[in-house]
């Protein structure tokens, strides 16, 4: 599936898809269109942009997750490389879902022109694998300090197996927790296939 500046590269989990930038160069440099709704909204991004963040990490390893935030305050994001390259996962933490605690993880960089687009009911982290790696994130919420939820990157029931050994990570994330046993997941609208 394609819109007029992006492709979909499908994903095995519903809703949450690698999308492929198209970059139109010339002897000036290069341009390729981060956001633009009406061509998203064929991939299923069907929200406004409430906030738009930018990260940078120093140093290569360092681990940034797993973030998400619960109902009614949940997120849509549309995750960009802009320098480096980073390993980034989303986690299905969607009661109900076919793929409930799988997680995907693609490797996003400046030069792949990939970005990520994770619907709500995912969390999501990324580890980098450069230094200097800077992100930009579309959220179609703000920020809601109350409906932050976070899992540890560790979490043994996920495996994930991080590429590189864990250079830095903040001691928010560390402090989380392990999910319980019987988590069964968040009630969200499942996306349409």
């Amino acid at each position: 599936m394609s819109a007029e500046r992006f492709e979909l590269i499908e994903t095995p989990m519903a809703g949450l898809h690698l999308i492929q930038r198209a970059v139109l160069g010339d002897q000036r440099g290069s341009l390729s269109r981060l956001f633009c709704p009406d061509d998203l909204a064929v991939f299923g991004w069907q929200w406004p942009v409430a906030q738009v963040n930018h990260s940078y990490s120093r140093q290569c390893g360092t681990v940034r997750g797993l973030h998400m935030q619960l109902p009614p305050h949940s997120e849509a994001k549309l995750v960009t490389c802009l320098r480096g390259a980073v390993w980034d996962v989303a986690v299905d933490l969607r009661a109900g879902s076919a793929t409930f605690m799988q997680w995907q993880a693609v490797q996003l960089s400046a030069e792949n022109a990939c970005s990520y687009l994770i619907p709500p009911g995912f969390a999501h982290g990324f580890q980098t694998l450069t230094d200097d790696a800077e992100l930009l994130y579309c959220h179609s919420h703000p920020y809601v300090a109350e409906a932050e939820f976070g899992v540890h990157y560790r979490e043994p029931r996920l495996e994930i197996p991080w590429p590189l050994p864990v250079t830095e990570t903040s001691r928010k994330d560390r402090a989380y927790l392990y999910l319980p046993q019987e988590f069964t997941g968040f009630n969200y609208e499942m996306p349409p296939l």
